[in-house]
């Protein structure tokens, strides 16, 4: 039986880009995917590499966040030149809307507090009505204003999740779909990861299956404290361009067509769509851009965020379990930078700095807090 470097359990987009990156040091790697049969966040998403808003509660996250919008371009690239694949990946900073004043005021006190505790690290900026109408000569007078943050940008996140697939595989990668891993044993060193009908051997052994991940994770002395938030989204057909950078509630592909949501629903495992917030998400973005009002609808779904109790990432090592990793995320897209580049870098070295320390699941134990 073939033994690899490094198995990584689930293969979305944060699987797929630290096997991307376990891959570009020339580590023997392994993906095992449960395939589209599971809540796949990874085709559900809105595509944002943003920053402004992310880590309000843990500086960390900030700058973790800014750490992956720095090496988009890097990452980019190298998918590019691995797969043949253009991600689409533009940077041109983002914008957030404001249509009240309690809206602003909320948004520039938390915006605040990122600045406070990333420094010089994070910029942004609160723009006018005036200042907007020369940016967005559609808009709508209800817009009062606006948050901007030069670090923000968006990718087209179907071609981003086929690039890594695609681009792994390329590199020397090993890709299994319909894989559902029932069992991981720890056999001091390494591991065997076992599906309903094989069993693969490894050294190291990362837990990304998202939703999934809580179930695996006590197998190798961990903890995933990971639940479902759904958010829905609307697709338009195409329109001629007006809108040249990203927005927190709507963007415009490439393609021309207009991608709307933003809503957050704690409803468990339900993935389906609902025309109350379809309603919601669309007569807000016809708020804000009058002329979508004639635009057709030519798409709509739901998806299951990976959501942590306090939104933030879980990334830890096993100290029971040595080369055992769990990764807890929500922000796939924003963050695929870091976890192909510097995550899997760590992981190579076989453990998680101090630097890390923030984002483990003890955060959540109140009995070790205290």
């Amino acid at each position: 039986m073939k033994s690899f470097d490094a198995i990584v359990v689930g293969g979305g987009l944060v699987g797929s880009a630290i096997a991307y990156g376990l891959a570009k040091k020339d580590q023997s790697v392994l993906i095992l995917d449960e395939g589209d049969n599971a809540f796949r966040a990874s085709r559900g998403n809105f595509g944002l590499v943003w920053v402004q808003g992310k880590g309000s509660s843990m500086p960390a996250y900030a700058a973790w966040t800014r750490t992956s919008a720095d090496v988009w371009p890097e990452l980019a690239a190298s998918l590019e030149e691995d797969s043949g694949i253009d991600v689409d990946l533009h940077q041109p900073g983002g914008i957030h809307f404001f249509l009240s004043e309690k809206e602003q005021n909320e948004r520039d006190e938390m915006l605040k507090r990122v600045s406070n505790a990333a420094g010089s690290n994070f910029q942004y900026e609160i723009l006018d009505q005036k200042t907007l109408r020369g940016m967005f000569p559609q808009m709508s007078d209800a817009v009062i204003g606006a948050a901007f943050c030069p670090h923000d940008g968006a990718c087209n996140s179907l071609r981003l999740f086929r690039a890594l697939q695609v681009g792994f595989q390329q590199i020397g990668g090993t890709y299994l779909p319909l894989q559902s891993v029932k069992d991981v044993q720890f056999h001091n060193p390494g591991f065997s990861v076992q599906t309903e009908n094989s069993t693969y051997n490894c050294g190291k052994v990362i837990l990304a299956a998202g939703l999934g991940t809580r179930e695996l994770a006590p197998k190798v002395g961990l903890n995933a404290p990971v639940s479902p938030l759904k958010g829905q989204i609307i697709v338009t057909s195409k329109v001629k361009t007006f809108l040249d950078r990203p927005t927190h509630f709507l963007r415009q592909t490439d393609e021309g067509g207009v991608i709307i949501g933003e809503s957050k629903e704690d409803v468990g495992f339900d993935d389906s769509t609902t025309p109350s917030v379809m309603h919601a998400l669309a007569k807000r973005a016809v708020t804000i851009f009058p002329m979508l009002r004639n635009v057709n609808v030519v798409r709509c779904w739901g998806a299951l965020r990976v959501m942590t109790p306090d939104g933030c990432p879980v990334y830890q090592h096993s100290e029971t379990c040595p080369g055992a990793f769990i990764t807890c995320v929500h922000s796939g897209v924003t963050l695929a930078g870091a976890h192909a580049f510097p995550l899997a870098e760590a992981i190579t070295q076989g453990t998680l700095d101090e630097s890390y320390k923030p984002f483990r699941a003890e955060r959540f134990d109140v009995s070790k807090a205290a």
